[in-house]
């Protein structure tokens, strides 16, 4: 009811892109506790703080699926000797640049990473479908100018690709309804002023 706040991390820098799981166990979340952008997950009310990830890099808006067994997010790792200084080199000041996102998945625990995209370009907001076997992301992989984004569904082994939007501008952060019917999402149609995003929400219909 939003009278009782508790702290939940009291690490110094970057605690933030909390989500919790379905069934109200765990929270994950992005954290500079080791020193670099890492996946963490933590009970709800603090404890049992677990690193997940601990390659360098940024890894953040991680997601469970709805029964908390798995987990999708978003990572860039730097390769190149050029790559891991410029990255170190931002990090040191508390930035990092856009760059091009991938997205992986990993056991709750943090066993069995996977990527499943490789595609050079910003995927994001990655995000379960209900049964769990796909998921559903924002990407601008068919812009060459990079600036388009839409939504695009991905089985979890990185196989069948499918593009779902087809707007001329932002689609973004898709999520589904517990019971799969809907899909909510943020986007820039029907923009008042350049710039504006708003919430969509449309009905889904397996085939």
């Amino acid at each position: 009811n939003g009278k009782k706040i508790e702290r939940l991390t009291d690490s110094p820098g970057y605690d933030a892109e909390a989500t919790i799981g379905f069934d109200g166990s765990k929270v994950l979340y992005t954290s500079m506790a080791s020193g670099d952008l890492d996946v963490w997950s933590m009970n709800t009310d603090g404890s049992n703080k677990t690193q997940l990830t601990n390659r360098l890099g940024y890894d953040g808006g991680a997601f469970f699926n709805s029964q908390a067994t798995k987990i999708v997010w978003r990572a860039y790792h730097p390769d190149t000797d050029q790559e891991v200084a410029d990255y170190n080199s931002l990090l040191s000041e508390n930035s990092i640049r856009p760059m091009a996102l991938q997205l992986w998945i990993m056991n709750a625990d943090g066993t069995s990473k996977n990527q499943i995209t490789n595609n050079g370009s910003a995927n994001f907001g990655p995000y379960f479908f209900p049964d769990g076997n796909k998921i559903i992301f924002s990407s601008n992989l068919h812009d060459p100018n990079g600036r388009d984004f839409d939504l695009y569904a991905i089985d979890v082994d990185g196989t069948n690709l499918e593009r779902v939007t087809f707007f001329n501008g932002f689609d973004g952060f898709p999520m589904f309804s517990p019971s799969g019917r809907y899909l909510v999402f943020s986007s820039n149609r029907n923009q008042a002023k350049r710039g504006d995003t708003n919430l969509f929400i449309a009905e889904w219909k397996y085939r």
